[in-house]
């Protein structure tokens, strides 16, 4: 059993959010979803995205360290788009981690001031064509840190939706969606 800390997307801590939380739990991972947002929820990305702006990225990222900081160190991150900020940052520099998956972004290692640590192995899942991961810059990044991170590999899914394992949006592709599921499931046996 893994323990995991799942850092929501930028529409906040939604019921597609906490679906997957239960998935992972169903699975029997220990599952901990911190509310990034403190109880709001978007419809809209953009909405999301204006308000992580307007509280600021730097403080999103703080409330996830904080977050972190009452749950055990031994921690597999899980973040999922907005929530990948957190998630990278913890796994590179807080002791202890035991994995990374990254959903639909990843910024360069240097974003965080750290190299990944050895040992902490990494998955990075998101469609080819999604604007907002592969035009954006966070498959080039993904791709580099792959090659620099002994146990790690990129998935990536055909088509161009973002925030495709969100079977509360309407992005949502559920065939991609499993097989998304499918993999952090064997990647979080494997650290467990």
């Amino acid at each position: 059993m893994a323990e995991i800390a799942l850092f929501h997307h930028a529409h906040g801590r939604t019921s597609g959010v906490l679906a997957f939380a239960d998935e992972l739990r169903q699975a029997g991972h220990s599952v901990h979803v911190p509310d990034l947002f403190e109880g709001q929820t978007f419809e809209r990305l953009e909405d999301g995205v204006g308000y992580a702006e307007q509280v600021g990225f730097g403080t999103i990222v703080d409330r996830g360290v904080l977050a972190a900081e009452g749950l055990p160190p031994a921690l597999v991150y899980v973040g999922w788009s907005l929530g990948v900020l957190p998630a990278q940052k913890l796994a590179q520099t807080r002791a202890g981690a035991t994995g990374a998956v990254l959903l639909e972004a990843c910024v360069p290692a240097h974003e965080f001031g750290s190299p990944w640590p050895p040992g902490v192995p990494l998955q990075v899942h998101g469609m080819d064509a999604d604007e907002l991961f592969a035009d954006e810059g966070d498959v080039d990044a993904a791709r580099e840190l792959v090659t620099r991170v002994e146990d790690a590999e990129l998935f990536l899914y055909a088509g161009n939706r973002h925030l495709f394992a969100d079977n509360g949006l309407s992005s949502y592709d559920q065939a991609a969606a499993q097989l998304l599921l499918d993999r952090v499931l064997s990647f979080l046996d494997a650290e467990a």
